[in-house]
């Protein structure tokens, strides 16, 4: 009896125990994560779920356990408690969290400063406070994080001067301390210090003084520098040109002074990028600046009262001032006469500059980069010449029975050869029906049936044809031939063996293809790249593709790729008909009709494209090829890819994907095709051309980089 009453005492004393202490089970972590629940303004019903009865915290929501090497139990590396509208503080017990990595409390209501013990949590390598109401000052004890790569504080009330203890935060890769009510000098001397940063937001702050020159060497910088919405002053440092060249410069609404530089990066840059600095002028901006050399105003002053004090007759000009007048004519006749010799010397002689920047023949020295001859396909003035004799050398009778007129005097075949040769239809789209047809001599060639219409507007279509011929480039497809009838109008043009793109990236099945490895693809974007940079700064009209897309990139046997369906959207205007409507021109049978899948082409196209009545300009093809970068870099397909599929969503939209999974700091191989991940050399390369085919697809056409510039970009990697 003695024994039993014993027992149910100290059963009553245990249960006694642990009510009054019930979170001696839970682990030290979920100690120092109570506090938070504590320092919130109705925790309990915020943090429903964060109970000191379990023993470990890694089931709460918001919060990220794992297994570190040589600790018994999981530990915390991630707290996530964003955007749940939560009021109160941080506590500084969240620093005692050793193996914390991500910090996420953004878009709530915190207020006071951020606690210095926060700094010990020595794991730390990303702290997103943005969205809060936050103030105190930026603390030195910051870079005591060894580890933070990612510090986004923008939208705070943080204040004081950005401190030059940055430069002991290494590792850090985004710096964003926008909008809030930062003062004084952006400090010097801390930029060369970090090697890893490639983002740099300053903006809408109350900064003053000049932006410091050693900017410039923020080598890893990527996207938008941005210091819009401050107080700044002074010249533009012309440092800012030596970053990298897809930065673009957000420098809106300061008080800069004095000529935009014209030195690297800055001829990336568009008109707003510069706006609302009433004091600064120069190219892109309407503003000219005044001439460097007109007189000082000192001297404009000056001089009338001297002309009136002067009592010397002036009846005529002295002998001697006359013969130094005409001697500085004949000079000045002279030098006109010598930049004429030069300019047609250095036209006439594409190698007076260089493709890489620097001397020739190995030397160190620095030449004129320059961009047409490097890219190739600049045709001769003779070839030029021959092309608007042949192309305008037929076919004259608009109601004619037709010409077929060659464009090269190289390839010259009869229309009887063309209409007895076996052909295989290779594919019908919007653009026409495609054969190739292998001649006599057993050279293929590509046929594309135009339509049967347009026969009042042939002069029309001539023009469009002689420009077209101009276009002479190794990545781009030529166009060898045409033919124009009042009932048929065909194109001739090389056959390019290996398919396209699309097929090439997903296979004929759907399947990804084993045969694109890193450096295949590298290949084949520089490829199309020096073409439609070709287009856009070397072509006669500095044509707009207006169409790129990967079945419109063809790949021959060595996957060097061809840019095709140039200027054709203009030609089935003047033909009128739907060329697929009717039979094909060729007798005999076809052996084969290759399935064309349905092409989204509003993926391709960047959205100021997408509403009706836009003037096509170069950037919609900047902004489809970095599409186009985005499928080789990722594997998804937006042709190939059924909109039914669990990846739809972001397959059809893959740009915001890619940007979404950038931003969330995912990691790479999440997005990036498995194909690549067997190369692990070239993940910098990878990760390289993502940010420039970011830059390509951004949503603002002024922010997009110039193609010639895309390519400068690309040619760096892999070299």
């Amino acid at each position: 009896m003695w024994n039993w009453k014993c027992c149910l005492l100290l059963c009553s004393l245990l249960c006694l125990q642990n009510l009054i202490n019930p979170a001696l089970s839970l682990s030290s972590d979920g100690l120092s994560l109570l506090s938070l629940k504590s320092a919130v303004d109705g925790g309990a019903t915020a943090f429903q779920d964060w109970n000191e009865d379990d023993p470990t915290p890694c089931r709460w929501t918001g919060i990220t356990c794992t297994n570190i090497t040589g600790v018994t139990d999981p530990r915390v590396v991630g707290v996530s408690v964003s955007g749940k509208n939560l009021r109160g503080y941080i506590p500084s017990e969240l620093g005692t969290l050793v193996y914390l990595r991500r910090l996420n409390l953004h878009d709530n209501n915190f207020y006071g400063s951020v606690p210095d013990q926060l700094f010990n949590a020595s794991s730390l390598q990303s702290l997103f406070l943005y969205g809060n109401n936050l103030s105190g000052s930026l603390r030195p004890s910051l870079c005591n994080l060894s580890r933070l790569q990612n510090l986004d504080l923008s939208n705070n009330y943080i204040a004081g001067t950005i401190p030059k203890d940055l430069q002991n935060c290494r590792q850090l890769q985004r710096l964003i301390l926008s909008r809030n009510r930062f003062s004084g000098d952006i400090p010097t001397g801390i930029w060369p210090e970090m090697p890893n940063l490639v983002q740099l937001d300053l903006s809408a702050n109350d900064l003053t003084g000049s932006v410091p020159e050693d900017i410039g060497e923020l080598k890893s910088l990527s996207g938008t520098l941005n210091l819009s919405f401050n107080h700044l002053s002074g010249k533009i440092p012309k440092s800012m040109g030596d970053l990298p060249m897809a930065v673009s410069f957000d420098l809106r609404n300061n008080n800069f002074t004095g000529e935009i530089p014209q030195t690297g990066s800055f001829g990336n840059q568009g008109p707003t990028a510069f706006l609302n600095n009433p004091s600064l002028c120069g190219f892109p901006l309407k503003k000219q600046c005044e001439n460097g050399s007109e007189t000082a105003p000192g001297n404009r002053n000056q001089s009338p009262e001297s002309d009136s004090n002067d009592n010397s007759p002036r009846k005529g000009l002295r002998p001697g001032l006359i013969i130094l007048i005409s001697m500085a004519d004949a000079i000045g006749v002279s030098l006109v006469g010598l930049v004429i010799i030069y300019v047609y010397w250095k036209k006439k002689d594409s190698h007076s500059c260089s493709c890489t920047g620097k001397g020739q023949f190995g030397g160190n020295g620095k030449s004129k980069l320059c961009v047409c001859p490097c890219i190739g396909g600049f045709p001769s003035d003779d070839s030029e010449a021959d092309s608007e004799k042949e192309g305008g050398g037929s076919g004259s009778g608009v109601g004619g029975e037709g010409d077929l007129v060659a464009i090269d005097k190289g390839f010259n075949f009869e229309l009887d050869e063309l209409l007895r040769a076996s052909a295989y239809v290779l594919g019908k789209s919007g653009l026409g029906i495609v054969y190739k047809v292998v001649l006599g001599n057993g050279v293929p060639v590509a046929v594309r049936r135009l339509g049967e219409g347009g026969e009042q507007r042939f002069k029309e279509f001539l023009a469009e044809i002689q420009a077209i011929s101009r276009v002479k480039h190794p990545n781009i497809v030529r166009l060898r031939a045409y033919y124009w009838a009042p009932d048929e109008k065909l194109l001739i043009s090389d056959f390019i063996s290996n398919g396209n793109l699309a097929s090439a990236l997903r296979g004929r099945t759907g399947q990804p293809s084993s045969s694109l490895s890193w450096s295949t693809r590298l290949k084949i974007v520089k490829g199309i790249a020096r073409g439609l940079a070709y287009l856009h700064e070397c072509s006669p009209r500095k044509f707009v593709h207006g169409d790129i897309k990967l079945s419109n990139i063809l790949l021959d046997n060595e996957f060097q790729s061809y840019i095709s369906d140039f200027g054709l959207s203009r030609l089935i205007t003047i033909t009128g008909n739907n060329p697929s409507s009717s039979g094909g021109f060729i007798g005999g049978p076809l052996p084969y009709l290759n399935s064309v899948q349905p092409e989204r082409a509003n993926n391709y196209r960047a959205p100021e494209a997408r509403f009706s009545g836009n003037r096509p300009t170069q950037k919609w093809d900047v902004y489809s090829f970095g599409v186009v970068l985005l499928e080789l870099l990722t594997g998804k397909s937006l042709e190939l890819s059924p909109p039914t599929t669990s990846t739809s969503t972001e397959v059809q939209d893959l740009v915001r994907w890619v940007r979404k999974g950038f931003e969330e700091e995912n990691p790479l191989s999440d997005m990036v095709d498995p194909m690549l991940l067997q190369e692990v050399h070239a993940k910098k390369e990878v990760l390289a051309v993502f940010h420039i085919a970011l830059a390509c697809t951004e949503g603002d056409p002024e922010v997009r980089p110039r193609m010639k510039i895309v390519l400068e970009n690309l040619e760096r990697i892999g070299t």
